[in-house]
């Protein structure tokens, strides 16, 4: 023993002494410490039992165990003890022993090595919670497999007979697969000890097929007594019981037409010697788990659902091909809609709904199992899967002396089951069958009685029968009758309340009572009933034709419900005071008579007669009375028919009658008619013939005792249109500005309508060019007259143009609408009085311009003169040639030609050449620059007339001193003939004859040659030299190249400018002012300005 157990646990002697030596002497405690160690020393030194362990494998018995004193031998005998037991000791040649179960509480054990010398005793304090409670190992009685549910099947013992106490026992087991013992589950399992020997029993179903792989189990407890205060531990693992499968195939698919729920996970394995390359379920490849050897797995998650023949799994190996079929579908429905019921009390029958289709065929198909729980009876049924909601049904014996019955309806397949219960009555499940042979058999003519079979034993209870009574265009009827059952018999029932000679459809339907469902139908049974008399005499009407001598009698046909049968001819016969007439036999088809009469009132008969006989006599009364206040109304109905009111007669004997026909029908007219009750002032008059857009023409009568009277005549339309045509209209007249239109009335069957009038449209357009439409749109330029004054035939259009063409447009109208339209196009006569103003206002203006032409002519005279006639000056008085002296005397005729002012306008000269074109304005041709050619057609004496215009130039003489006293002057010269004779030589010019020069007149210039201008230099030294008059101006200073003067083509030619002081078109002065700020001549001629101007000479 150590120095703590000293301390914690002193022997009883030891104890007793200190309590005993501590109450005297306290002081001792401290020498019995050191005693105790250096007692301890001297054992150790020595050699003792140590360390003691105490377990117990079932609550029964200890097992205890120490270790052995160092040097201790193999024989060594070991004495143990226990203090206040019977018997104290035990010895043992091991270092181990057992002692039964020690009472709580702490104990005392002394352990003594016997024969070891130098060995010492070992005290040890012993208690229950020192203990460890180690259950044995379990042991498994059985571990089989059911390879086909993938499950094992575990049994083992509990073995509770070892055990005092009942006990709570925590079972843990493992499942180990393959040979590298993967751990796949790991499950705990509760059970109790009992004090017997119990046989435990658990199974697990594997997600891999058993076949795959060798599959270990092993087991431990963990006993949990609640009498043990010491340590509880887990037992041992038992050993490792495991199941594998063999075969002598090379190689085979697991699990083997396999049916599982769809959405599950499922593995397949392949058990093969050959290695496996690929593995597929349908079409879907799927990966290779590796199992032992070359055995393979694949793993599929959430199947879906298989078709009829299932799903194919397939492995592939280099040289074979292994496969399976999977079978995925559901766990049958709980039957839905169980229904039992009876038809004739003698079998149950029992229906209801499988639910969902479960996708499973065949063996794999549903099976239902109906039992009965108080006869302890059941039938079963079995059939391949139907189309969904498809009722199944199954047949149970009605049992003689049972009426209540408890069924329960069991549905199975393999993925599980399913149940419905129900309770019946029999007797108040009753459904019957359809009836069948159904017969009818007459009464009279207004009743019948049916009977039919009905099949089933219904002693025991009554029958609720209804008949269906069906008639052609009438109200169905149902007749209920209540029957006492028979078995397996007919049934009568009588039905009344019929019309004669009428075709009937009979049908029955029954029930039980209490009711629960009506049978079937029966098939309809028709049956004509019998002819009665008829039970009226026909509806009569009688018409004098317009000769007033034959009286037109008709009559309608009686309906069905009251001719009570086939009618088979008529009788008419016509009765007065004086005679009768009569009309026999008339037949069926023929409804109307004519009878030649005179103006006597008679009374008619008509009597209808069939096979049973003849009708009651229909009388009428052939006078009418005349009414002279009678006028024609108009009316319009609405929908199918027209309303007619009147104010009530309270000399009416009989019923009134409203006839009507067609209104274009001649009379007589008879379309329909109809009699209204004596005490009615108004009816709406219904017809199947009436149509819309069709006028009709309505007639009341009203009846006295001798005879009717016309009280009013209707004419209307039930529904109005529009007019289907336009009306015919002509032009009667045309002026200047009116057009005269004349229309005709539109038919009665084309009118469709009552006529409220006419629409009149015009506007101007020629034929093909004007387009009338949207006529209602109130365009501008159409004009509308709206004619509601439905008499008028003729209008007049005014304030039309004259000569202008028109297009016209007439279209009635109804209360129905607007109808088409008839287009004219008319053109109005000329106006007379506008040509005379359009010939008289152009007159008018003319002399009006004429007038005030004249007025300013005369104020403008003057100027006129001068401009367009101006005078011609005299040479004689012209003092703008100054001669020399000597040259005029000798000749006192020679005057000398002074410079007055002068404003010529125009000059002309008039020469008589031969060959000179005549050149007209301005346009001069030079004869040097251009020669006509001669032709035979000129005229030998061609004229040559120049017009020209000189400018207006103002020129201040610089010399006042002159004789005029410094007046203004213009002066031009021209040599008109040297511009329009050929050019001539000096020399020739110098050899002209002096009489001939002065026979040719007044010359105011000397013949100068026009030379070009390389010999201007040797033309003004030889003027110097030449004797006459010399020109004012330089010959260098002409301008030969003015813009107006035309030149010659010819480059050899001498060229003669216009622009020469000689030429009608110069602009230059003959004599040009010295002094160099004089003015220039401004240039210009006559324009229309100078009209409105007064000259500065005026």
């Amino acid at each position: 023993m150590d120095a703590a157990s000293c301390l914690r646990r002193p022997s009883p002697r030891v104890a007793s002494e200190s309590v005993r030596m501590a109450s005297n002497f306290r002081w001792f405690l401290p020498a019995l410490t050191l005693l105790c160690l250096l007692s301890r020393a001297s054992s150790q030194r020595r050699g003792a039992p140590r360390d003691l362990k105490c377990t117990t494998n079932n609550l029964r018995a200890w097992d205890c165990s120490w270790k052995a004193p160092s040097g201790a031998g193999r024989g060594a005998l070991y004495e143990v003890c226990i203090d206040n037991r019977s018997p104290p000791c035990y010895r043992s040649g091991k270092t181990n022993t057992k002692i039964p179960t020690l009472l709580p509480g702490n104990h005392e054990i002394t352990i003594n090595p016997l024969h070891e010398s130098g060995s010492s005793l070992s005290r040890f304090t012993l208690n229950e919670k020192d203990v460890s409670f180690v259950p044995d190992p379990p042991e498994i009685l059985d571990l089989s497999a059911d390879f086909p549910a993938s499950t094992l099947h575990l049994k083992w013992s509990d073995r509770g007979s070892l055990f005092p106490h009942h006990s709570r026992v925590i079972w843990e087991i493992k499942v180990l697969r393959k040979d590298s013992m993967e751990v796949v589950k790991v499950v705990t399992h509760n059970t109790t000890l009992n004090g017997a020997d119990t046989v435990h029993h658990w199974s697990w179903a594997s997600d891999m097929p058993l076949e795959c792989a060798t599959h270990s189990v092993g087991l431990r407890c963990y006993v949990d007594d609640p009498h043990f205060s010491g340590r509880k531990e887990w037992s041992d693992w038992s050993p490792l019981k495991n199941v594998s499968w063999s075969t002598d195939s090379p190689g085979k698919v697991f699990p083997q037409d396999k049916v599982i729920l769809v959405g599950s996970d499922i593995t397949f394995c392949c058990v093969t010697q050959e290695k496996v390359s690929s593995a597929q379920i349908g079409y879907a490849k799927c990966p290779l788990i590796h199992l032992d050897g070359e055995n393979v797995a694949i793993r599929i998650h959430n199947i879906s659902v298989s078709e009829d023949s299932g799903t194919n799994v397939v492995f592939t190996t280099k040289e074979n091909i292994y496969g399976t079929v999977i079978f995925a579908g559901y766990p049958p429905d709980i039957p839905q809609k169980l229904n039992c019921e009876t038809n004739d009390l003698k079998e149950i029958i029992c229906t209801w709904d499988p639910g969902r289709p479960t996708a499973l065929v065949g063996p794999r198909n549903t099976s239902y199992t109906l039992s009965e729980s108080f006869s302890g009876k059941y039938v079963k049924f079995k059939r391949a899967e139907g189309p969904i909601n498809e009722s199944y049904q199954l047949s149970f014996q009605v049992l003689p002396s049972q009426e209540l019955y408890d069924f329960t309806l069991t549905a199975h397949n393999p993925l599980g089951q399913s149940q419905a219960r129900t309770l019946v009555n029999a007797t108040e499940r009753v459904h019957p069958r359809t009836p069948t042979s159904i017969k009818v058999k007459d009464i009279n003519a207004t009743a019948v009685t049916l009977s039919w079979h009905l099949p089933g034993n219904f002693a025991k209870i009554k029958l609720l029968c209804q008949v269906e009574i069906n008639k052609m265009n009438s109200v169905q009827e149902l007749w209920n009758v209540t029957i006492a059952g028979a078995d397996g018999s007919r049934y009568l029932a009588a039905v009344g309340r019929l019309h004669p000679y009428t075709v009937y459809a009979f049908r029955v339907r029954c029930a039980a009572e209490p009711f629960w469902k009506w049978s079937l139908w029966s098939d309809e049974k028709q049956y004509l009933t019998t002819e009665a008399i008829p039970s009226k005499g026909p509806d009569t009407w009688r018409e004098w034709r317009s000769d007033g001598k034959n009286l037109i009698i008709y009559w309608k046909p009686l309906p069905v419900s009251e001719a009570n049968g086939k009618i088979l001819f008529y009788n008419v016969s016509c009765s007065s005071d004086e005679k009768t007439q009569s009309l026999s036999e008339i037949p069926d088809p023929q409804h109307r008579a004519e009878m030649q009469l005179d103006r006597n009132d008679y009374i008619i008969s008509v009597v209808a007669k069939n096979s049973a006989g003849s009708s009651p006599p229909s009388k009428i009364a052939s006078m009418e009375i005349p009414n002279d206040d009678l006028r024609t109304e108009q009316a319009v109905g609405t929908g199918r028919g027209i309303l007619l009111a009147w104010g009530h007669d309270p000399n009416a004997t009989c019923d009134y009658v409203v006839k009507w026909c067609d209104a274009s029908q001649a009379e007589p007219c008879l379309m329909d008619w109809r009699k209204v009750p004596a005490n009615s002032t108004e009816a709406v008059i219904e017809s199947d013939q009436f149509r819309p857009g069709v006028r009709y023409h309505f007639f009341l009568y009203g009846c006295r005792n001798q005879g009717y009277q016309l009280l009013r005549s209707v004419i209307g339309y039930i529904e109005e249109l529009a007019p289907i045509v336009a009306p015919n209209f002509t032009v009667e007249d045309t002026s200047a500005d009116s057009i005269l239109v004349k229309w005709e009335d539109i038919p009665v069957e084309e009118l469709r309508g009552f006529l409220r009038g006419y629409l009149f449209y015009f506007e101007k357009g020629e034929r093909d060019t004007s387009k009338m439409r949207g006529l209602e749109s109130g365009r501008p330029d159409v004009k509308v007259k709206n004619i509601t004054d439905t008499s008028q035939k003729t209008l007049r259009i005014a304030d039309l143009q004259g000569r202008t063409s028109y297009h016209l447009v007439l279209r009635a109208y109804t209360n129905g609408g607007l109808g088409p339209g008839k287009s004219m196009f008319v053109v109005t006569k000329e106006n007379s009085v506008g040509l005379i103003i359009a010939i008289l206002i152009p007159v008018a203006v003319a002399v009006l311009v004429g007038v005030v032409t004249s007025i300013l002519c005369y104020r403008k005279r003057e100027w006129i003169k001068e401009t367009f006639y101006p005078d011609i000056p005299n040479p004689e008085n012209c003092k703008a040639l100054q001669f020399q002296k000597g040259v005029c005397e000798g000749n006192s005729a020679l005057k000398t030609l002074e410079m007055n002012p002068c404003t010529p306008n125009n000059v002309e000269v008039l020469e008589t050449r031969a060959a000179v074109p005549k050149i007209e304005d301005t346009e001069i041709v030079s004869p040097v620059a251009e020669r006509p050619e001669e032709s035979p057609e000129a005229d030998p004496e061609g004229q040559v007339v120049v017009s020209y215009c000189p400018p207006v130039v103002e020129e201040e003489v610089p010399n006042p001193g002159a004789d005029e006293g410094g007046g203004a002057s213009q002066v031009i010269y021209i040599d008109v003939q040297s511009m329009y004779q050929p050019q001539a030589r000096p020399e020739e010019e110098l050899e002209t004859d002096p009489a001939a020069a002065a026979a040719a007149g007044y010359k105011p210039q000397m013949h100068l040659p026009v030379t070009p201008a390389a010999e201007d230099a040797a033309a003004e030294d030889g003027a110097d030299k030449t004797a006459g008059y010399r020109p004012q101006a330089s010959v260098r200073a002409w301008n030969l190249a003015s813009p107006d003067s035309p030149r010659s083509t010819d480059s050899n030619s001498e060229a003669v400018s216009f622009g020469s002081p000689c030429s009608i078109n110069s602009r230059q002065f003959l004599i040009p002012p010295r002094d160099e700020d004089s003015p220039k001549s401004g240039g210009g001629g006559w324009s229309f300005t100078n009209f409105f101007q007064n000259k500065p000479n005026d």
